[in-house]
Order: C-alpha cells, then structure tokens, then sequence
C-alpha cells in the first residue's frame, strides 16, 4: 500500500501489480538486509577502535583460483564514455540522445528523492523505453529521441537509505528495491524481447555478501516476472574502501551478471574518512590536492583495472565533471584536464569513463578510441597490497579550501533540498558525492585540531565563522528576501549537523531526507 497521496499521473506506475512485485521484494529481502546493515555497523565499530580493512582469510581461494565471469551481451561490449545523470525528462533524452555508448539514469547520488520526482523519473523511463518520450522547454524548444541512443542502465538508490512514502506492513521500504522493482516491473519485459535486458548499476556496496544480496534479487526477478536466466546485467561502482578489498569476491558473487567495475572516486574519498577519520593517520588534504595520482586513489586505480582484467570484466573510469562553456576561456584548461586524467585510466587498462555534460561526449570518446582495450592488457602487473590501499598523504590544508568546501556545500544542499540533485557550481556538475567529502573533510579536520597552512587551528569556531561569511556572501547576491525564500537557512543548519556532530553523521541523505521540500 502507499499511504502517502498518489500523485495525480502516476496511477500507471503504482498500479497494484506493480505494488505487489514490490511489496514481495520487500518481504522477501528486507530480513536478510537488515541483517546486513547491522553488520555494517559492527565493522564500522570495528574500524574506528581495532582494525584497518584487509583482503579476507575466508575468500582467498576466491582471489587465487582462475575464474572469469559470465558473458557479456552485445550491447555491452563497447564502453568507451557512460553519461550519467538524473531521471528527469529533458536530461534522459539528451543522454540517450548524447552519442554516449551508456547512459546511467540515475536514482542515487544526482537525485534528490522527492516523491514526485521519484515517481516522474519512473515514468520518463518507462516513456524512454516505450520510445515515446518527448519534452518542450520554457523556450518553446522540442526535445525527442533521435535514431541512435546510448544503452540504458538504471541506478537504484543505495541499501542505507529508505522510501518513506511507500510502506508494506510497520516499516519503510527499502528505497533501493523500490527504485529497482518498479523499473524491472514496468520495463524488465520489453527490453528483453528485444535482445538486450534491464542493466543495473549497483552503488555503495561494501561487501561481497551485499553483492550476494543483489545477485539473489536479480534470480528471484527472473523467476517471478518470467525473465531468461541472466538477463539481468549489473555493473558494480567501487565506491567504498571496504569494497577495493574485495573487489573479487564482488565479481565472483555476481559472476553470471556482473560486466563492469567503475571506480567512484569522490564517494571513494568519503568513504575513507567515513570508516577511518577518527585515526589520525588518515587526516586528508584538501581537495586540491588529492588528484588520481594520490598513492592510495592510483593503487586502488590500477587493482580495479587490474582486477578486471583477469576476470573478464570492463573497467570503468571515473568522473570528468566539467561543464563546458561556450566562448569561457577556461573551457580549453578543462578539457585539456579530463583529456590527461583519460589518458591516464586507458594507460592502466580501463576501457572507458564516465562524464556529466554530452560535450565531453566526443573528448573522452577520441582518448579511448585512440587507446583500444587490446593495447592495455599486456602491459606490466603492479602487485597491490594493503599499506598501498591505505597510504595517504600529509594533510595540507588551506584556509581558501575550506571556504570552498563550505560553499560548495551549501550551494549543492540548497539546491538538493530544493528538490535537484545535479547542479553546476562553477563549471563543475557536482552530486551528493561532492558535498560528502565536503563536509567529511571539515569534520575530519575539526575533530583532529588540524592546522590551515596559514597557522590557526581549525575549529568549530572557525568553521562557524567561515559559514556565516558565506551566507553573507550569497546574500548580498541573491537579496535578502530571495535568501529567505530558498532553501539556504535549512542548507546552513544542515551543514553545520553534519561537520561540527561529535560522532561522524553517515550519510548526508539520511540526515537530510526528511527536510525535503
């Protein structure tokens, strides 16, 4: 049932059978998550006050022997740049549109969940699928599919988080098998008779038994809805410190379905101060200066494409963020960085990478044509280790950083509170992954007394001093009435929460969900 009002336009896509194909995934799945969810917390417990992360004893025969994974269908095998980006109308006719071999449409981190935005963004699949999909913007200007798009994947939402909207019994519903089941509900089907399948993108797993987990939902599915075995195909983001350690026993789990890691870098950043920033030893540097040459960021780099390669499966590239401006003479300097972080990935084997904007469509396009898979598999094997994972540089931190850190944050929470979960700020397409490391980083160095290169210490004093000097700076542009107006005020308390708590808050979504507009 959804409790909730149904919003008017949606009754096709809560339609009861697809509520029941939902509600039984929740029956049958939430036990054993949150069973998994609780072990998250006595590893997390456990990384603040024992351990640091390893390879596993129990999976070393996984890691040793000679496997590979299942095949790859045909409209997977060339990877060269995904798009990515939200699920509203306009964006997934331009990514599918965008010359991209993969568009991610994407629930999670470039998502503010509103139910409305959630609902629509099922719908703008469903009609993308259907081929039907058509917009006009407030110019007049017509949007449609051309004749040749992108492969779709789809990201669901990750396993922490919930659908507060949709209950089937006492409890939320797990917003990821929300998110998942009403897209292979409604498409799951179609896109099947026509030779291809419903193609996941899995994010923030930090386990193999979590990809276990999602290995079992995809069987179930195709039992349920009547599916051929396998079709489900799912591809694997990197995005936790605990995952790069099991990175093959991850592929292993979904062995039958599994086609691709990518590396998340930001979430990746985040997740290392997550797990680890209570020890000084793991204090960061500013952003700056953590670029993919940072040794833990390259080892864990070369260990995924490393790691692809011998199981057979495509390694993804990270993020070129950068927004384009036409006539902007910094637009050359832009590019001319993605072009060297490109070549960069396709020197240490991956196949591909993603981007925000379709202009770096062509750009990234060119670095990978220009570097084929075959040309990056005979190169030298790096032996990676686990002080390699885990070597982090000095903490080199400017008072400009942690400006920046603060007003890219509150510019993005503005915005996501507001209901949009992809925003430009100063020519970069940040997400929620950007404002994580933000306010990790801040938190970090609060918690450690750490020092600005300047001399003071870094304080929630001082930290609340550079907030309210922000504030007064976005509104002295924007005018008073209009800072009253936005979504600024709940974007202030909200950062603050999130970097001056004694506890380390987990997720800026958790804590955040319930203000959404």
């Amino acid at each position: 049932m959804i409790p909730s009002p149904t919003l008017e336009g949606f009754e096709e896509i809560l339609k009861p059978g697809a509520l029941a194909f939902v509600r039984d995934l929740v029956r049958e799945f939430s036990p054993r998550l949150g069973l998994l969810l609780q072990k998250r917390i006595l590893v997390h417990e456990s990384l603040r006050t024992v351990t640091l992360p390893d390879f596993l004893d129990e999976t070393r025969e996984i890691r040793n022997s000679d496997w590979k994974i299942g095949p790859i269908p045909a409209d997977l095998r060339q990877r060269r740049v995904e798009i990515t980006g939200p699920v509203d109308r306009k964006m997934v006719i331009n990514a599918l549109n965008s010359g991209a071999d993969v568009y991610m449409a994407d629930f999670e981190d470039s998502h503010s969940p509103t139910w409305n935005g959630t609902l629509q963004g099922q719908v703008n699949l469903r009609d993308a699928i259907d081929k039907t999909i058509t917009y006009t913007g407030p110019d007049g200007r017509e949007y449609r599919l051309g004749e040749k798009l992108a492969t779709l994947f789809v990201r669901p939402r990750g396993l922490h988080l919930t659908e507060k909207h949709a209950h089937f019994g006492s409890n939320p519903t797990p917003a990821f098998l929300f998110d998942y089941g009403l897209f292979v509900y409604h498409n799951a089907k179609k896109l099947a008779s026509r030779g291809t399948g419903p193609y996941i993108y899995i994010p923030k797993l930090e386990s193999y038994q979590e990809a276990r987990l999602w290995n079992d939902i995809f069987d179930y599915t195709e039992k349920a809805l009547k599916l051929p075995h396998a079709s489900i195909k799912c591809s694997v983001l990197i995005e936790t410190i605990l995952a790069a350690f099991q990175m093959d026993e991850i592929l292993h789990s979904l062995r039958e379905r599994i086609t691709a890691l990518n590396f998340g870098r930001w979430d990746y950043i985040f997740s290392l101060i997550k797990f680890l920033g209570e020890n000084p030893r793991f204090v960061v540097p500013e952003r700056p200066l953590l670029p993919m040459t940072t040794p833990f960021l390259k080892s864990c780099s070369i260990l995924l494409a490393q790691t692809c390669h011998k199981r057979g499966a495509y390694a993804i590239g990270g993020m070129a963020a950068q927004v384009p401006i036409r006539g902007d003479p910094r637009s050359q300097e832009a590019i001319d960085k993605v072009l060297a972080d490109k070549k960069r990935e396709a020197s240490e084997g991956y196949q591909g990478a993603w981007v925000a904007h379709p202009a770096l469509v062509p750009v990234v396009m060119k670095v990978f044509n220009d570097h084929p898979v075959e040309s990056n598999n005979g190169g030298e094997i790096l032996k990676v280790g686990r002080e390699d994972l885990l070597e982090v540089p000095e903490p080199k931190i400017s008072e400009q950083a942690v400006r920046a850190n603060i007003a890219v944050s509150l510019r993005y929470l503005e915005s996501w509170l507001g209901g949009s979960g992809c925003v430009a700020i100063n020519n970069l397409m940040e997400d929620t992954a950007t404002v994580e490391i933000c306010r990790a980083q801040i938190w970090q160095w609060i918690h450690h007394s750490a020092k600005l290169v300047e001399g003071p210490t870094i304080t929630r004093r001082l930290f609340r001093s550079m907030l309210r000097e922000e504030k007064a700076r976005i509104t002295e542009e924007i005018g008073l009435r209009a800072y009253h107006m936005s979504n600024y005020r709940g974007a202030e308390e909200l950062l603050d929460r999130l970097t001056t708590s004694d506890s380390f808050p987990e997720f800026m979504t958790l804590m955040a969900y319930d203000h959404l507009a």
